[in-house]
């Protein structure tokens, strides 16, 4: 007799295994984000970056925003979102903050990624050189193509009050030279009727004589 018992035995472990493997693959939450980054530093606002490692199902996120001398805590939570930046507002100026970012999964969240240190500026500080609205999720090229939008506006505007004018100006002279013609006209008819009655008035002198 052949005993299977064994050969079973070690079927079913290797079955149990892969069941094992695949319910903690499909439940285990997402890795910690990160290229976790804080720019668009402001008195009272900056904007948090961060990018999600690749595979994981991500359906929002949390961030937890803390003042490094402990007076302030914050947490921002959002769901059925695949945003990678958030905008911290009511920051104090000049202030040292310190934030940290967990990706939202399915199954749990993700394990916090590292604490990233900022400072906001003071309201004396000049700010880099970017757009004014980066802060709102806005990227340099978006600006850009405002600023193009409303240079060809502005350019189309004085088009049009330039074509305006110079029609205005023709107008105007076509007017002003009709009313200089009219204004003509009756000073030519009573010269020559003055002339012809005075030669009238000498003929007659001239036969009474």
């Amino acid at each position: 007799k052949i005993n299977l018992l064994p050969h079973l035995s070690s079927l079913g472990l290797f079955t149990m295994s892969l069941m094992c493997v695949s319910v903690c693959v499909s439940t285990a939450v997402p890795a910690a984000p990160v290229n976790v980054s804080v720019t668009q530093l402001r008195a009272h606002s900056a904007m948090v970056t961060w990018n999600v490692p690749q595979g994981d199902t991500v359906i929002g996120y949390s961030i937890s925003q803390q003042r490094q001398d402990g007076l302030m805590q914050r947490s921002i939570r959002e769901v059925n979102t695949s945003s990678r930046w958030c905008v911290l507002w009511d920051l104090d100026e000049d202030t040292h903050y310190s934030v940290q970012v967990q990706s939202v999964g399915l199954h749990g969240d993700s394990q916090p990624s590292r604490p990233v240190h900022f400072r906001t500026l003071e309201r004396t500080d000049h700010y880099p050189a970017q757009g004014p609205n980066l802060g709102l999720g806005m990227t340099p090229h978006l600006q850009t193509g405002e600023l193009l939008i409303i240079t060809t506006v502005l350019l189309l505007w004085a088009a049009v009050i330039a074509l305006f004018c110079r029609q205005y100006d023709i107008i105007k002279d076509n007017d002003s030279n009709g009313t200089k013609e009219k204004a003509k006209r009756p000073l030519v008819q009573p010269s020559s009727s003055y002339y012809n009655l005075h030669r009238a008035s000498s003929s007659i002198s001239i036969i009474r004589v």
